[in-house]
């Protein structure tokens, strides 16, 4: 049986506030606001997850920035006053970037940067894990290529333990390469200890989630995909225009499929498995649709993918409150909002 990952059922991510923006005071002051926190914590969640870049509280040289510590304070005491938990997400240290458009690298070659990584995990630990009863630790976001996957076991791994230094009881995310594939779950290190808890994310597939988007090399600004599209389809669309992505979506024996919870039971199965073997429990930190989706899909992909998540009682955090690209308070959603976050 999965281990519950108690307080993390159901909840949305925060993401570009603190992460993925352009680190100025009036981002950070405007963008998320405590009426975001109350407003979300209406939605029947129980945590958010919130991304920060190392750029918040670190110079370009690892000076610490007090100020920036001062938001991570907010978010805490907000989601403490709306009764929610939360994932503090390491969305980008020094060196390193899942997105490439970030130009950070380095991380995985660099002692002195994965040291500079310890010792901000230490100061973030110093400062809050006395929150540790609503508070948890996700070591660094999406890491992406397969050759990083034995030097990030051995990063976490280090990390963790210098983290336990601090505090014991501290729950602490781990994911895998091949941006925290579900795939990657099982090449991710044993748990040090009980408090260690294995993360994925889920786009899939990815030529439904990810219709039109911009960042992706070769997919088409235009390109549509609707939930009645067979996944025979959707292959052939990936292999005429994201080739790259091709390969990672399996539809042997299922060519004539179209979306539905069975697939996703099914994509869940071998992490779920690993992480019963392994005696952790499992977390998705990410998964949702992006805004170029008709309404009624994206519904209909989120009643999908709700209905695996309850089957195997796995919490996770959809992404993405506001704007990035998948907000879920955009305006289009205004007709089926209230419909749709019953599927958080």
């Amino acid at each position: 049986m999965l281990k519950e990952f108690k307080g993390y059922h159901n909840g949305v991510d925060f993401g570009g506030w603190l992460s993925q923006c352009n680190h100025t005071k009036e981002r950070y002051d405007n963008f998320i606001v405590e009426a975001d926190f109350e407003a979300a914590s209406k939605w029947g969640i129980d945590h958010v997850r919130v991304p920060i870049d190392y750029n918040l509280v670190e110079t370009e040289s690892g000076e610490y920035k007090e100020e920036g510590f001062k938001y991570i304070q907010n978010a805490i005491d907000w989601c403490g006053k709306y009764g929610l938990n939360m994932v503090l997400d390491l969305h980008k240290t020094y060196g390193f970037s899942f997105d490439k458009g970030e130009g950070e690298k380095g991380f995985f070659e660099e002692e002195s940067y994965q040291e500079r990584f310890y010792k901000l995990w230490e100061n973030l630990a110093t400062r809050y894990s006395k929150y540790a009863d609503r508070v948890c630790f996700e070591l660094l976001n999406e890491v992406t290529a397969a050759e990083y996957s034995d030097t990030w076991n051995r990063i976490s791994t280090t990390c963790i333990k210098r983290i336990r230094a601090i505090s014991k009881d501290v729950k602490i995310l781990i994911g895998g390469y091949w941006n925290n594939s579900a795939a990657t779950v099982k090449f991710l290190p044993d748990p040090v200890d009980e408090n260690v808890v294995y993360n994925f994310h889920n786009y899939d597939p990815i030529v439904f989630t990810h219709q039109g988007a911009y960042w992706i090399d070769g997919m088409p600004h235009d390109l549509r995909v609707d939930e009645n599209t067979s996944f025979g389809e959707m292959k052939a669309i990936l292999e005429k225009y994201v080739p790259q992505m091709a390969n990672g979506f399996d539809i042997v024996g299922r060519e004539d499929r179209v979306l539905d919870a069975e697939y996703f039971k099914e994509v869940f199965a071998e992490p779920v498995r690993i992480a019963e073997e392994r005696g952790c429990a499992l977390y998705c930190g990410e998964y949702g649709v992006i805004e170029h989706a008709k309404p009624a899909d994206k519904l209909a992909w989120y009643k999908a993918i709700h209905e695996a998540f309850e089957y195997y009682n796995i919490g996770r955090a959809t992404w993405n409150y506001k704007e990035m690209d998948f907000g879920i308070t955009n305006p289009e959603l205004d007709d089926i909002r209230e419909e749709l976050v019953k599927y958080f």
